[in-house]
This record gives structure tokens, C-alpha cells and sequence, in this order.
């Protein structure tokens, strides 16, 4: 038979008692608390935003400058569609996989969903509203309306970014290099043949200018 006191708690084998064990989970929840405590005031001290915080930022899009209070935590691609109604970027997946939403960003192609809003101040950022000249297409538009480069149409606006920021890097681009440099643009539609004729055309009608 164990031996038990008097308050009904094993002491038994030298092991912590059921009073001692309740003791020391509450010093250490106790401890936790005010260790955490301690972090939030040195995270304060340092001056770190929360993510409900705004900020002060000052974006160029399309060669204008956009002076915005955001939060830290907005993508790019909210700030464009939500604060600035520049709706030709489109809205997919969120999570870089679509490539529905792609913008350039000192002239590279970048997903704006993944990018945060406070990481494009300080960059030159085009939209697909930026290739416009006047009430003109610009030529890689063009070229994908001359060449059916869409069905659905969802994804034409981030497939013609990623094809202008191809084509600003290399001019005339060969199909392989044409398929690997498309290939983080998702057509449901499956137009791939004709995105890439558009591609091509597009190459073309840049080098008469």
C-alpha cells in the first residue's frame, strides 16, 4: 500500500505531490505571463508597428506619385485595387501562384500579392494601366488583342505584364525562352499558343518602334 498523508497526496518514491505539482505549474504560467509581458514592452521600446498601425508611404505607379496611409500588412495588390481603384490587376489565388496580379516593379515582373505596399515605396511600380499611351493600347497590349492572347480574358492583364517585363529584359525572345519566362502565368482557359504568339507579336511591334 502507498503511503498517503493527510491531505490525501502521494508522497511516495520521493515524486512531487499533487499539491506540488499544481505549485509549480503556476509559478511557471505565472513566470510565462510576465515574461511575455516583458517581450511586448522591448518589442514597444524598439518601435515596432502591430499590424493595425498606419504608415506613411509615398508610391510611384505609372509615373505618378501616391502619398497613402497603410497598414503594414496590406499586399500591394489590395492598396491598388482598394485605395487607388487601379482594377486591371487582378485578383487570383493570393499566394503567388496565379499570376493574375502581376505588376512591374522597376521593370521586373512581381506578383503584388505577395509584395506588401511598404516594400514597393521607393520603386517605380507599373501597372497594366501604365502601358496605355493616352487612349491608345500599348504595343505588348496590342499584340495579344491581334492575337486572341485570352478567352475568359481574367488572367490577359498579368500575362501582358509578365510579357512586357520579358520583353524589357530581352527584346526578341526565342519560344523556349518565351514558354520559361510565361510560365508563372496560369491560363485556365489553356490560350498558352496563342499568349505565346502574343508574346512574339509583341516582340515584333517593339522593334518597329
Amino acid at each position: 500500500m502507498k503511503k498517503k498523508d493527510q491531505d490525501n497526496e502521494c508522497a511516495c518514491h520521493g515524486g512531487l505531490t499533487r499539491r506540488g505539482f499544481i505549485a509549480t505549474v503556476g509559478a511557471g504560467a505565472a513566470a510565462v505571463a510576465v515574461s511575455g509581458k516583458i517581450a511586448v514592452a522591448a518589442t514597444a521600446d524598439k518601435g515596432v508597428m502591430t499590424a493595425e498601425e498606419m504608415a506613411k508611404v509615398t508610391l510611384r505607379i505609372n509615373g505618378r506619385a501616391y502619398r497613402l496611409l497603410v497598414e503594414p500588412r496590406w499586399p500591394l495588390l489590395f492598396v491598388l485595387r482598394e485605395r487607388l481603384g487601379l482594377t486591371g490587376t487582378k485578383v487570383g489565388c493570393e499566394r503567388g501562384e496565379c499570376g493574375a496580379c502581376t505588376v512591374l516593379i522597376d521593370g521586373v515582373p512581381r506578383y503584388a500579392c505577395l509584395t506588401l505596399a511598404v516594400e514597393a515605396e521607393g520603386h517605380e511600380i507599373t501597372t497594366v494601366e501604365g502601358l496605355m499611351r493616352g487612349e491608345e493600347l500599348g504595343p505588348t497590349q496590342q499584340a495579344f488583342l491581334e492575337e486572341d492572347g485570352y478567352q475568359c480574358g481574367y488572367c490577359t492583364p498579368g500575362q501582358i505584364m509578365a510579357a512586357e517585363g520579358l520583353l524589357r529584359a530581352n527584346p526578341d525572345p526565342v519560344p523556349a525562352e518565351i514558354d520559361r519566362e510565361m510560365s508563372g502565368n496560369l491560363c485556365r482557359c489553356g490560350a498558352y499558343p496563342h499568349i505565346v504568339a502574343s508574346v512574339r507579336r509583341a516582340a515584333q511591334l517593339r522593334r518597329k518602334e
